[in-house]
């Protein structure tokens, strides 16, 4: 078996998706972040597991992401209630979704470093990978309208082709 390399941005991504889906498995099977960090670290990140080849990810951005959604939770998903339609709070979501509105929210509001269109970017394929269209939609929707609260100033400069 050859191994491939991935780039930079592939394992950036690789960290968003294993980020989210810890944060879905530490809310649905009550998972400790410990748990969690040995599981996807040993078992999941870079491994092939039941035929699917699973990327490496950049395992430092994966746990700032888990780490940063878990200390800043409550704060996180105030933003998030206030950026849902009327009548719609987190709390009535579906886990999956909540997993990636917290982690985008966080990702927006603590990393400026990430660009605004890429963290919308790369949050919005994570959720087309396993939601329906229109929940995809609304998790566009809301991150869009947190970055053009927070981050207006970026979004108004043109955006740089990679």
């Amino acid at each position: 078996m050859t191994k491939t390399l991935a780039s930079r941005g592939e394992k950036r991504s690789a960290a968003r998706l294993a980020a989210v889906q810890a944060l879905y498995q530490m809310e649905i099977a009550a998972k400790g972040l410990n748990e969690v960090f040995a599981e996807f670290e040993s078992f999941w990140m870079g491994r092939e597991i039941e035929g699917d080849q699973y990327k490496p990810a950049e395992g430092k951005l994966f746990r700032q992401l888990v780490e940063g959604v878990l200390g800043e939770q409550i704060a996180i998903d105030r933003r998030i209630d206030t950026l849902l339609a009327d009548g719609w709070p987190l709390k009535r979501i579906e886990a999956l979704m909540r997993a990636v509105l917290r982690a985008g929210t966080y990702e927006l509001m603590h990393r400026a470093e990430t660009p605004v269109r890429v963290a919308i970017s790369e949050y919005v394929d994570i959720a087309s990978a396993f939601l329906d269209r229109d929940e995809v939609g609304m998790i566009n929707a809301v991150l869009d309208r947190l970055a053009k609260e927070d981050r207006a100033e970026e979004l108004a400069r043109p955006s740089r082709q990679s």
